[in-house]
């Protein structure tokens, strides 16, 4: 009976130790965990067109940044609303969740998309045009 107990916690320790994820990004007092690559193109770019590059908002000739999608990557970084050596300091993060007035998006759910998230993790990942 210990042989059969031995054997199976040997295995389950093995099996558990063969599970891993590529990477995990922990974001302080907020309970969604970013365990992916943020893609700025394929994540960000669809969710600043959904909630942000509207018509008086964040689109040409409204406010900055100007966050259509063919424009949003140079505006964001060229304009200082990242900050890849203190993320959460980032005017982007800080608009997003409202550490800054007013918070972004306005009108808009509460942290749609994830976007909150999806935005630190991505600069903290070096705000790379991806």
């Amino acid at each position: 009976m210990k042989k059969i107990l031995t054997t199976a916690v040997v295995l389950g320790v093995l099996f558990i130790a063969g599970c891993a994820k590529d990477t995990t990004l922990t974001i302080k007092d907020v309970p969604v965990v970013v365990t992916k690559t943020v893609s700025f193109s394929k994540d960000l770019v669809p969710l600043f067109s959904k909630n942000c590059a509207l018509s008086g908002c964040h689109a040409a000739g409204g406010h900055a940044p100007d966050l259509d999608s063919d424009k949003a990557y140079n505006s964001l970084t060229a304009g200082n609303f990242v900050n890849v050596k203190d993320p959460l300091s980032s005017i982007l993060y800080e608009r997003l969740t409202g550490k800054l007035s007013p918070a972004m998006p306005m009108g808009q759910a509460t942290n749609p998309g994830n976007i909150n998230n999806l935005a630190l993790a991505w600069i903290k990942q070096g705000a790379k045009k991806n």
